[in-house]
């Protein structure tokens, strides 16, 4: 009776960081799509709550990796449970900066808002951001169902938003060359472009950890970079953080 309450226990353990990781993936989403509508509508308010609400997901991370630490040493686990524990600390962790990711584009709301910018560059990001977004959420469903043979999707879909924010970085740089008086505001969007394409290689990072979760084994290796904002001669010289 001692062993069935304790494997049962364990079992409730290893629901809690599933439940947890849910919620801090829900969290991001929503701290991300809130961050793009501020920018896009000037809501400075709704920038602020963003910036805000990050202290959750950097809660949610903290507990996470409490708990994990705690069910590690109090059940010595083996194998898939092993895994499952590593894993949820791995995927919290990418949440977290997918958090600060939206929280760096709220912060820049005001600086843009000063210097107002063509709808079109706005719809680019919105757009990128759809796309970033929709990685994470099905990328989420798949730690949810376990699905792994849906996960031949992610490295598409991050060429996609490669080569998007390719597209939107040589726009936004069109910008700036034409009129010096874009070059201040257009700095500031090519960050917040910047953040939302780093969502998509963080969710790409969760199918990795999701895969080796459930087959114990590495998914193949990284296709090359698809970002070539490189070859345009600026690229990393854009901090993220």
């Amino acid at each position: 009776m001692q062993s069935v309450h304790t494997m049962s226990a364990y079992d409730e353990e290893l629901k809690y960081l599933s439940k947890r990781i849910a919620a801090m993936g829900g969290h991001a989403e929503r701290m991300v799509e809130q961050a793009v509508a501020a920018l896009v509508n000037a809501d400075p308010g709704l920038a602020q709550k963003v910036i805000r609400d990050d202290a959750v997901l950097d809660e949610g991370q903290r507990e996470i990796d409490d708990k994990a630490i705690i069910i590690i040493a109090k059940r010595q686990p083996m194998a898939t449970d092993l895994r499952e524990i590593v894993g949820a600390i791995r995927i919290s962790a990418d949440l977290e900066r997918v958090g600060d990711l939206g929280k760096n584009v709220a912060k820049r709301v005001v600086a843009v808002t000063d210097g107002r910018q063509p709808t079109s560059l706005f719809r680019g990001l919105e757009a990128l951001a759809n796309l970033a977004l929709t990685q994470l959420k099905e990328v989420l469903d798949v730690y949810a169902s376990r699905s792994v043979e849906k996960i031949g999707f992610v490295r598409d879909r991050d060429d996609q938003i490669d080569a998007m924010y390719t597209s939107l970085f040589r726009e936004l740089l069109t910008y700036m060359m034409e009129d010096p008086r874009n070059i201040t505001p257009c700095t500031h969007l090519l960050f917040c472009a910047k953040n939302i394409e780093r969502i998509g290689d963080h969710a790409t990072n969760i199918a990795e950890t999701i895969y080796y979760i459930v087959t114990g084994e590495q998914l193949p290796a990284e296709r090359p970079k698809g970002d070539k904002t490189d070859k345009i001669g600026l690229s990393e010289t854009l901090p993220v953080k």
